[in-house]
């Protein structure tokens, strides 16, 4: 394949941003496209060029592949790098981009579409023979054989989609009473979702560990892991805290999973960027979980423990180039964590939060690394997911990652939507998040909302005492209603809903 020299992005917020600054780095032009409400937006202009595609709902932009296709031809584009979600793990797209002659910086359609079905890939694993949780490797045909596998494997089980992710189609059932029910819900989820309402059911582990291997492989056959990430820490079995490596591997289980994750990627004749997850219960066994054909949100700590750019990586694959590295050259240097920062209230069940920012000012320092897609001035809008950025943090060794990561996290600045930012600070505090020995359920187990602010203690701003003492002043009189919110200097609740966590007043 010739070298690529434009590559369209067909996404938006920070991995356009992320995908675009790489790049430059490799002298490659640019071309992003953006929605109505996108036209300013920082991915739009750090590009070369930029296309409008539509109004504000990604089914009239971003999913539309004709849209995408026409951009990169009118451009010249002759690559289109997907980022993560949208088309990115759609092998129609992928297919698409073929029969027109444009690069697809990703795994071919076929690679796609094997792993892309749950049901099929458990097949072609079970083939292989790849650890499986216990449960069935093709999709259900009836309630009544669901509850005859239910049965046979014991309770509590998990349904799953067979074309799912992101926790969408997906129950965990601990009797059998709620079975049917259960069942019913997910597979209808699993239809409004992703338009298939096939399910499948395995065996729910105990005190489950969400680890996953990043895997590299060309179109020569080298295959290459870059270790493991831990992504444990999830509200609705969707990742809110990374880290890489994983504090719950020694060495020989590192290894282990390793092999398996490099024979899943050979399985079905991989190439370029993916990711091989695992889930471990307590008796340290592992069992495949799925593949993600694509780019990982969590991909930057993988790159800081590496010291390998991921992303040029992919183009360089993409152009039909052999991987210049071989296993014995990577190797696990520090600790690194991610926090995502999302657009969420978690004191609300992390619902989403919108609004017009009137600050984003993200940290910096000795290792701290900042991927953002939005800016100050801009407005967070609920038609795309809710990640405005993710804030990553390195050390010598893990407890040097947690510290600069919770003073990253203080001085993380954001007015005008609330934040996953308290909920990361709590977490980095927590003594079984820092102990490492923490599973699936942290969140569940540990994280209760209305002591938020009392386990952080004086380091944020008690927006509950400000609201508070607002209300006080109101009943008083206006003028001392004015005072408060002078003097709050817009930090902490008001009226517009903005964030309440802001840097602390030193």
């Amino acid at each position: 394949m010739p070298d690529i020299s434009k590559v369209l992005i067909a996404n938006r917020g920070e991995i356009a941003v992320r995908v675009i600054r790489s790049c430059k780095h490799l002298g490659i032009k640019t071309v992003a496209v953006y929605s109505e409400p996108d036209s300013s937006m920082p991915h739009v202009l750090l590009a070369d060029e930029a296309v409008h595609i539509g109004e504000a709902a990604s089914s009239a932009s971003y999913l539309v592949t004709d849209k995408i296709i026409g951009a990169a031809k009118k451009t010249g584009a002759d690559a289109i790098h997907p980022g993560y979600g949208f088309l990115s793990e759609n092998a129609s797209f992928a297919k698409r981009c073929r029969e027109e002659g444009i690069i697809f910086i990703g795994p071919s359609p076929e690679a796609i579409e094997a792993m892309g079905d749950k049901t099929k890939a458990r097949e072609l694993m079970e083939k292989h023979g790849v650890p499986l949780p216990p449960g069935t490797a093709s999709a259900l045909k009836d309630i009544a054989e669901a509850e005859s596998v239910a049965e046979r494997i014991g309770y509590p089980v998990m349904i799953k989609a067979a074309a799912g992710g992101g926790g969408k189609g997906m129950r965990i059932v601990h009797r059998k009473e709620d079975f049917t029910s259960s069942i019913r819900t997910a597979k209808s989820e699993a239809m409004s979702a992703f338009g298939d309402d096939r399910v499948y059911v395995e065996k729910y582990l105990e005190n489950p560990r969400h680890i996953e291997f990043q895997i590299m492989a060309d179109t020569h056959g080298n295959v290459l892991h870059f270790f493991d990430r831990e992504c444990s820490v999830q509200r609705r079995h969707q990742k809110v805290v990374e880290e890489a490596p994983s504090p719950f591997l020694d060495n020989t289980m590192r290894q282990d999973m390793a092999a398996v994750a490099v024979k899943v990627a050979k399985s079905c004749g991989y190439t370029g960027a993916g990711t091989v997850e695992f889930l471990a219960d307590k008796h340290r066994n592992f069992y495949f979980l799925e593949m993600n054909t694509r780019l990982q949100v969590e991909h930057p700590v993988t790159e800081s423990i590496t010291g390998y750019d991921l992303v040029e990586l992919q183009i360089k694959v993409a152009e039909g180039k052999k991987l210049e590295i071989s296993q014995d050259d990577l190797f696990i240097k520090g600790h690194a964590i991610e926090c995502r920062i999302c657009a969420e209230d978690p004191a609300e069940n992390f619902m989403p939060s919108t609004g017009y920012l009137k600050r984003f000012s993200p940290p910096s320092g000795i290792g701290v690394r900042v991927d953002e897609g939005i800016e100050s001035n801009r407005t967070v809008s609920i038609n795309y997911d809710p990640l405005l950025a993710k804030l990553i943090t390195y050390g010598k060794d893990r407890d040097q990652a947690i510290r600069r990561m919770k003073t990253a996290l203080e001085e993380f600045e954001v007015d005008g939507c609330k934040t996953t930012i308290p909920f990361c600070h709590f977490t980095m505090k927590h003594p079984v998040f820092q102990s490492g020995n923490y599973d699936t359920h942290f969140i569940g187990q540990y994280y209760k909302p209305a002591q938020l602010i009392q386990e952080n203690g004086d380091d944020n701003i008690d927006s509950a005492a400000i609201l508070a003492a607002a209300l006080i002043a109101a009943n008083s009189s206006k003028s001392h209603m004015d005072l408060a919110k002078s003097e709050s200097n817009g930090h902490g609740s008001n009226a517009n809903g903005s964030l309440w966590w802001t840097k602390r007043v030193r």
